[in-house]
């Protein structure tokens, strides 16, 4: 087991990469994280991470799509909100509880 602010650090720095690129970059972060780390909560937050990350993708281009139909705009509007807030909570959540990896609620698990 790794040291607890090693962890948490790590588990942060995968949630936060979003805020670094809204590009493919800050799914590169977890990406490197999973391979170079052999923590199981810090590999589990990194996995996490990358399957928000690929929802948030998914999600956007299905939500541009349904401009044409006149609600994709509120429909992307609510994404952007959400890409904002649901890392801050999982950043937050791997600050206070460094045991356990965060699980964001309603994306698809593909990693």
């Amino acid at each position: 087991m790794t040291d607890l602010n090693t962890r948490k650090l790590l588990s942060a720095l995968c949630h936060g990469a979003i805020f670094f690129s809204p590009t493919v970059v800050s799914l590169g972060i977890p990406i490197l994280i999973l391979l170079l780390n052999d923590d199981p909560v810090v590999k589990e937050n990194a996995k996490e991470s990358i399957n928000f990350h690929i929802n948030l993708y998914l999600y956007g281009i299905v939500f541009a799509l349904l401009i044409f139909v006149a609600i994709g705009i509120p429909l992307l509007i609510i994404l952007w909100v959400v890409s904002i807030l649901m890392p801050i909570v999982a950043i937050v959540y791997c600050a206070t509880n460094p045991t356990k990896p965060y699980r964001y609620p309603f994306i698809l698990r593909i990693v």
